[in-house]
C-alpha cells in the first residue's frame, strides 16, 4: 500500500513542490500514522488477548506472544512497509531504536516511579536471550554486509524456538507468566472482539503508511539520514504502546508487567520483525556500517540492564536514572553524528 506516497506526489505536483506545504502535509502524516498505530495496537491487543482468554491460552503464551505482537505491531508494520519500499534505514534503523529506547528509555522512566522487580526467568534466560540474539544480528549484518532470505529464516526459527520454550514453561506451570489477565463481560463476544483484530490491524497497516512515507519526506526535505529518522522518530513513535503499557503498568505498582512487556517486545521486535521484513523484502535489506555500532548498543543496554539488576533482581530509582543518562548520551551521539562523521 502506499496511498500517501501518492497522495504527497499529487500534491507536490499541484503546488509546483512547494517545500512548506510538503513539509507540513509530511508532519500530518507522521502524527496521523502514529495516532493510529497507537489506537490500532491497543484494539488487536485488547481483542486478541480477550479472545485467547476465552479459549483459555496459558497465561505466559498471551503475555509474552500475543501482547508481545500486539505492541510490536507497529514495528512490524513500520518495517516491512519500509522493506518493500527499499528503504533499509527506516525498516532496521526502527527496530534497533526502539530496542534501544524501550530498555533505556522506558524501562529507566518506569523505574523513576517503583522499584522494577525481574522474575527469575527473565533474569536467567529471557534478558540473556535479547543479549545473543541481538549479537546474532550484529554478526550476520557484519559478515554478509545485508539480512537476506536465510538471515530471515534463522531469526524465524529462532522465533519458533523461543515460542516452544514458553509453552515448555507455561506446562511446568511456572506463574512467572504474568499477571496481565484480561477481564471477561459479557459484552465482549468473539464477533466483537474478532472485529477489534481487523479493525486495529487495518489501522496498524495504514499508519504504517503514513507513518513511513512521513518520516522519509521530513528525512528528504531535512537532509538528514533516514537511518537516523528510524532510530529517533520512527522508533520513538512506534515504541509509544510499549511507553503507554509499561509507564502505566508501573504507576499501578505492577512491575513486572513492566518489565515483562519490555523484553518480550525486543524478542520479538529482532526474530518477527527483521525476519518478516526480510522474507517479503524484494531485495536483501542493506545493513549499513553504522548499524553496526547501533547493534553493539542495543546490546549493551541489554547487558547493562543485566548489570544493574544482578544484586537484588529489581531495577531501582538509580539504575533508571542511570539508564536515562545513557539514553541521554545515545540521543546526543546520534545528534552529533553527522558532525562527528564529518570531521
Amino acid at each position: 500500500m502506499d496511498i500517501s506516497q501518492k497522495f504527497l506526489d499529487f500534491l507536490n505536483s499541484q503546488t509546483d513542490g512547494n517545500g512548506v506545504i510538503t513539509m507540513v502535509v509530511s508532519v500530518i502524516l507522521l502524527v496521523l500514522g502514529f495516532l493510529m498505530l497507537i489506537k490500532g495496537a491497543d484494539l488487536f491487543v485488547d481483542g486478541a488477548s480477550k479472545i485467547a482468554a476465552k479459549l483459555k491460552v496459558p497465561l505466559i503464551v498471551i503475555g509474552l506472544t500475543i501482547v508481545a505482537f500486539g505492541t510490536s505491531a507497529p514495528e512490524a508494520a513500520i518495517s516491512i512497509n519500509s522493506a518493500f519500499q527499499n528503504n533499509a534505514g527506516i525498516a532496521v534503523g526502527n527496530v534497533i531504536g526502539s530496542n534501544i529506547l524501550n530498555v533505556l528509555l522506558i524501562l529507566g522512566m518506569a523505574a523513576l516511579f517503583t522499584s522494577v522487580p525481574v522474575k527469575k526467568t527473565t533474569f536467567k534466560y529471557e534478558i540473556p536471550f535479547v543479549i545473543i540474539i541481538t549479537v546474532i544480528m550484529l554478526l550476520l549484518g557484519i559478515i554478509g554486509g545485508s539480512i537476506g532470505k536465510l538471515d530471515s529464516v534463522i531469526f524465524l526459527v529462532l522465533f519458533v524456538a523461543f515460542f516452544v520454550y514458553l509453552i515448555m514453561l507455561s506446562k511446568k506451570g511456572d506463574g512467572d507468566a504474568g499477571d496481565d489477565v484480561p477481564q471477561l463481560t459479557e459484552k465482549d463476544t468473539v464477533l466483537k472482539m474478532i472485529l477489534f483484530i481487523i479493525i486495529g490491524l487495518a489501522a496498524i497497516v495504514l499508519g504504517s503508511d503514513f507513518t513511513v512515507t512521513g518520516a522519509t519526506a521530513i528525512a528528504e526535505a531535512l537532509n538528514v539520514d533516514d537511518r537516523i529518522i528510524g532510530l529517533t522518530i520512527v522508533a520513538f513513535g512506534t515504541s509509544l504502546p510499549e511507553l503507554v503499557t509499561s509507564v502505566t503498568a508501573a504507576r499501578k505498582h505492577q512491575a513486572d508487567i513492566a518489565i515483562g512487556n519490555i523484553i518480550g517486545s525486543n524478542i520479538f521486535n529482532i526474530l518477527f520483525v527483521i525476519g518478516l521484513a526480510g522474507i517479503f523484502s524484494p531485495e536483501p535489506i542493506i545493513f549499513e556500517s553504522a548499524f553496526i555500532i547501533d547493534a553493539i548498543l542495543a546490546a549493551f543496554s541489554v547487558l547493562l540492564l543485566w548489570i544493574l539488576i544482578f544484586k537484588d533482581k529489581k531495577l531501582n530509582k538509580t539504575g533508571g536514572i542511570i539508564m536515562l543518562l545513557c539514553y541521554a548520551l545515545y540521543f546526543a551521539y546520534l545528534l552529533l553524528q553527522p558532525v562527528l562523521f564529518a570531521a
